[in-house]
């Protein structure tokens, strides 16, 4: 399975709309079994995380996303999981199904003394590209749709200011509409399969489909 190229578990071009209800998974009550030590600087993955900032970002590939943030300076700890959808506690199967609803998130938790909201909403828009729907490049199906779900009202007022003002520096470049899910309060994060938690520092060959516009994000910056 590790050999398998991301997103090619049964996600087909025809997998643009998320399930209704009655089509969704039934998943199950207990969470997925999880090793809550970072593969890279050995914090803890789940907690309570008294005095940091937590902010759930989807921007498809979860490898790959995950390991831009896990890079950004003032980071304390990130994970993988699904998060957005119907079925609670799913497999990476189920949700690459297409019948859970759930996209791929990493949730990002931050020292906002050590970096600023703004960087960390731009490292989000920078590195994706927010107008494609129900895929990330070559990756297709909802679990691969832009999103980001907030658990502040601040942070959801900031991801609403900072969705305007890259859609003025996009629409200038040529680019459609932005679709990123933007929600306040964030829906239930279920954390993805231990392997897939920091993947690309254990398999630094892996797949990462992750690849920006090339059009900078003005929020945070003079310009």
């Amino acid at each position: 399975m590790l050999g398998i190229g991301h997103g090619r578990l049964g996600i087909g071009a025809f997998k643009q709309r998320l399930p209704r209800p009655e089509e969704a998974l039934p998943g199950r009550e207990a969470p997925l079994p999880l090793h809550n030590v970072h593969f890279i600087n050995g914090r803890p993955l789940r907690g309570d995380f008294a005095g940091l900032d937590v902010l759930d970002v989807g921007l498809g590939c979860f490898w790959g996303a995950e390991r831009k943030f896990w890079q950004l300076p003032g980071v304390v700890t990130t994970a993988v999981g699904y998060q957005g959808g119907l079925t609670p506690n799913p497999t990476y199967e189920e949700v690459c199904s297409g019948l859970t609803g759930h996209t791929e998130v990493v949730r990002v938790v931050f020292d906002p003394a050590q970096v600023a909201l703004d960087t960390v909403l731009r490292t989000f828009w920078e590195n994706h590209d927010p107008t494609q729907g129900m895929r990330q490049g070559n990756d297709t199906g909802t679990q691969y749709r832009s999103a980001l779900y907030c658990h502040t009202q601040a942070q959801f007022d900031a991801a609403i200011a900072s969705r305007d003002a890259y859609q003025q520096r996009l629409t200038a470049a040529g680019y459609g509409d932005i679709t990123t899910e933007i929600l306040f309060p964030a829906p239930p994060f279920y954390y993805a399969e231990d392997y897939h938690q920091q993947y690309l520092a254990k398999n630094p060959n892996g797949y990462c489909g992750i690849g920006g516009t090339g059009v900078s994000c003005p929020i945070g910056l003079d310009a």
